[in-house]
């Protein structure tokens, strides 16, 4: 039966879809982690990310198994409601993806976004208020074009990212010259069991790839679009964040990388190009946290929809809300801003790590469930299960022994997930003892 197409006016294109993918990855990646990712793994950042893009590949393939046979904006909460007949788990795992995947990751990226235009526009120091405003200002811009459509945000979109690869490329090729290979000699490498820690951390780096998953209904042929969209945005940001790392930890001792946090690129870059490249490297910063931004707003839109219209989320996530008809997207912008303004978000990536990596763990052990179902080889959706849940439970037990705080901090997360899901799961059945599905 052929799919149904999207009026051309909302139509996503796959090239879209592509660089929706990577500049939902980016920005985070490369400029809000390297620091502590490397205060972890030390000048093996790059082996570290050569993992994760290895693991994040694993865990899309069952992602696009799952979204091809259940396309729905809902994405990853509705593989799980398949996979799972557990509404609670489901419930659970959907606040926990929403706050991390999308409210944490976004809220990161902005201030990291602020704290570079802060400098650029006044020469202010990270974290005041130029900064927070900076950060507040692009998750407000960010919002307005989710608002106005799938096709300003695939022009706008596709123009960042083009800038942004460019950019990337022109990093590279200027300071891997300047390379100093005793800087990445094996010698330097921490244990192997820090460097297997990192990857939760790097895989944070990756997490945008979900956004594809929400977006399939956009397409025009979600079944032959989506894996082409997913697997070439994973494909384009590993090359990125390996190429980079190399020339970061080549060119900078580690503990540079980590004191000057999102700014080593820039001061990376400096050495071989000048103070242009120092401004080139700022400007790209600010391209690639503003489309970090964009894309989980939107990506959000869709998602919170779908959970309102399921039940999964109270009311005022969806269209009926009395917010308007993008109330899911105005409680996320919100939510955003309240991190970037009033939050310390230093202990977020730690905690969002883990807990978003638990959520993919579980979308992968939902898609091993349904295997015959959607077709899914069972030897690569048993591996993306293995390896996925080793990297969880090692950075788990890591985090135990040398960041305590951020241990309990993920706990209580998961916890406040758990009472709010409880909290609204009965106060729903009272009101409607019995929820739509979701559409799948």
């Amino acid at each position: 039966m052929a799919e149904p197409a999207p009026p051309a006016s909302t139509r996503l294109t796959v090239r879209g879809a592509i660089m929706l993918g990577v500049g939902s990855m980016v920005g985070a990646g490369i400029f809000a982690l390297l620091g502590q990712a490397g205060a972890v793994a030390g000048s093996a950042v790059w082996l570290s990310f050569v993992i994760a893009g290895a693991m994040s590949g694993a865990l899309g393939y069952t992602l696009v198994k799952l979204a091809v046979r259940y396309p729905s904006s809902g994405g990853i909460v509705v593989h799980l409601q398949h996979g799972f007949a557990s509404r609670r788990l489901v419930g659970v795992a959907a606040w926990l993806g929403y706050l991390t995947a999308i409210v944490v990751v976004g809220a990161m990226v902005a201030a990291s976004f602020g704290d570079y235009a802060a400098v650029l526009l006044a020469g202010a120091p990270p974290g005041g208020w130029l900064s927070r405003l900076c950060a507040a200002a692009l998750v407000v811009l960010g919002a307005w074009l989710t608002v106005a459509g799938p096709r300003l945000v695939d022009r706008v979109q596709s123009v960042v990212v083009g800038l942004l690869l460019a950019v990337f490329a022109v990093f590279v090729v200027g300071t891997l010259p300047q390379v100093d290979a005793s800087l990445l000699a094996p010698s330097t490498y921490p244990d192997l069991s820090d460097v297997v820690a990192s990857v939760a951390l790097t895989f944070f780096a990756f997490l945008g790839f979900a956004v594809i998953s929400f977006v399939g209904g956009d397409l025009r042929a979600p079944r032959r679009e989506l894996p082409v969209a997913m697997y070439g945005a994973l494909a384009i940001t590993t090359v990125l964040y390996v190429a980079v790392s190399v020339c970061l930890f080549g060119t900078l001792p580690v503990q540079d990388v980590v004191d000057e946090g999102p700014r080593a690129l820039a001061v990376a870059a400096e050495p071989a190009l000048g103070h242009a490249g120092y401004t080139m490297m700022t400007l790209a910063a600010l391209l690639a946290t503003s489309s970090t931004v964009t894309a989980m707003l939107y990506g959000s839109r869709g998602l919170t929809e779908e959970l309102a219209r399921s039940g999964t989320f109270p009311p005022a996530f969806g269209s009926t809300s009395r917010l308007g008809r993008h109330g899911g997207l105005v409680i996320t912008t919100v939510l955003m801003l309240l991190f970037v303004t009033v939050l310390g978000l230093g202990a977020l990536a730690s905690v969002g790590s883990a807990v978003s990596l638990s959520v993919f763990v579980l979308v992968a052990v939902a898609a091993w469930r349904l295997r015959r179902e959607i077709g899914a080889a069972s030897w690569l959706t048993a591996t993306a299960i293995a390896v996925s849940g080793v990297v969880l439970a090692w950075f788990v037990v890591d985090l135990f022994r040398s960041q305590r705080h951020s241990f309990w901090a993920m706990v209580a997360l998961v916890a406040l997930a758990v009472v709010v899901d409880a909290a609204w799961t009965r106060r729903r059945d009272r009101r409607r003892p019995r929820a739509a599905p979701l559409r799948t």
